[in-house]
């Protein structure tokens, strides 16, 4: 790639399909957020809570995806849930879903490499937080359910907002499993890497390129930022 001369004008004239990556970008990262933070609070809770023969091994399991290739990551998901898959073939048979090479696969992929960093922030979070009030808090009558909406949620609120932003975060970066599992197709699962590895590969697409870039860093940058405003805000309520 040759030098490169770029104007305000040539950062602010976007594409129609830059912008289509953008916005796709952002709501397969929403998405990817929110439906990881359930699963990632109660994982968290019971790993940080409970100590059971093999807790060692579920560990490694959910932090799997932290230290695979997400290329490794994307071909596992293609296994399991591509159309002749494992658990794919009969949902495609059953019930006529086909996730891989979608929207929804990108979701799926995005979900799977963001899951470990949300746990990891939450778990920190309810380790960090007195067991002594949780017990309190039965002693004068409520129960485990109660105690955890009512106490360990609210005290471990820093981390959960961590784990989502992170999530949302770590989604807007994801290359590897994504294209393997949902493929690079503009409009439906082109999010902004794929599409910045594509302008990288043409001649003379330089400008596009950076433009994505652009984006992205400014994303990330905003989430992560915005992440650690809360953050103080919430430990300065608590």
């Amino acid at each position: 790639m040759g030098s490169i001369s770029i104007s305000i004008n040539d950062l602010l004239n976007f594409s129609g399909e830059e912008l289509v990556a953008v916005g796709l970008s952002f709501r397969v990262a929403l998405w990817c957020a929110i439906l990881t933070l359930p699963p990632s609070v109660m994982i968290a809770w019971w790993l940080a809570r409970k100590n059971f023969k093999g807790k060692s091994i579920a560990e490694g399991f959910f932090n799997l995806p932290l230290v695979l290739p997400p290329v490794a990551t994307g071909f596992i998901l293609l296994l399991l849930l591509g159309k002749n898959g494992f658990i794919g073939k009969y949902l495609n048979e059953w019930f006529g879903i086909k996730l891989a090479f979608s929207f929804y696969a990108a979701i799926i992929a995005s979900i799977v490499v963001s899951f470990p960093l949300a746990i990891r922030a939450i778990r920190l979070s309810i380790e960090m937080i007195d067991p002594a009030y949780e017990e309190a808090a039965k002693t004068l009558g409520a129960n485990s359910l109660q105690t955890f909406f009512r106490i360990t949620l609210p005290l471990a609120l820093p981390g959960i907002v961590s784990g989502f932003v992170l999530a949302f975060a770590r989604s807007l970066g994801e290359f590897g499993a994504t294209i393997i599992f949902a493929g690079n197709i503009s409009g439906e699962t082109q999010t902004i890497p794929l599409a910045l590895f594509n302008e990288i590969q043409i001649p003379g697409h330089e400008t596009s390129a950076f433009r994505l870039l652009l984006v992205a860093v400014v994303f990330s940058f905003a989430a992560m930022s915005f992440s650690e405003f809360l953050v103080k805000k919430l430990h300065h309520h608590q």
